[in-house]
């Protein structure tokens, strides 16, 4: 292995992508300026393996992060905070009984984004469980699942990396994946 030269190593001072914004994003990436994250509010519904990658990866990035679970023998809280429109809310757990109670309440605030993990290969709980609580189609139908970007995520913090690059891919209107 030979010593990288300073265009292959990124140290040449160059942006290969013109435009304003590419000072300050490299000044962000290096760490030398503090990323403006704006407000962020991430909310891990059920205490599991994967909640705890969320929530601890979530504030790096930024986030205000909440763990709810109505189980109060769990932590987190038993009752959902006021929530407005910089809330992302992944609910963890779809076996757990009270996912339609919970959803139907994060339903009712204007979230800017709810999704419930599981495998897209099996019928989405969610659907029967809020349709039995009355919930509307159009509401019902602003629950994203599957959710995450499709990178084969097998453990639970996998599943929080791909879960947080969908959602930010999703804040900033990008595709996610290898396109640019």
């Amino acid at each position: 292995m030979g010593t990288p030269t300073p265009a292959a190593s990124g140290a040449s001072g160059e942006h290969v992508r013109g435009g304003a914004d590419d000072g300050t994003a490299c000044a962000v990436a290096h760490g030398d300026v503090r990323p403006g994250t704006g407000d962020r509010t991430l909310v891990a519904v059920f205490a599991t393996p994967v909640a705890e990658h969320l929530l601890r990866y979530g504030a790096d990035l930024g986030y205000r992060t909440f763990l709810v679970d109505p189980d109060e023998r769990r932590d987190g809280a038993a009752a959902l905070p006021p929530l407005d429109a910089s809330a992302d809310v992944v609910v963890t757990d779809h076996h757990r009984p009270e996912l339609g109670r919970v959803l139907a309440a994060v339903l009712t605030q204007p979230v800017r984004w709810v999704g419930v993990m599981g495998n897209p290969r099996h019928p989405a709980p969610h659907i029967p469980a809020l349709t039995e609580l009355g919930v509307p189609y159009d509401d019902i139908a602003r629950v994203r699942r599957p959710i995450g970007l499709n990178i084969g995520s097998r453990t639970p913090a996998e599943i929080a990396v791909a879960t947080l690059a969908g959602l930010i891919a999703d804040r900033n209107g990008r595709p996610g994946g290898f396109e640019f």
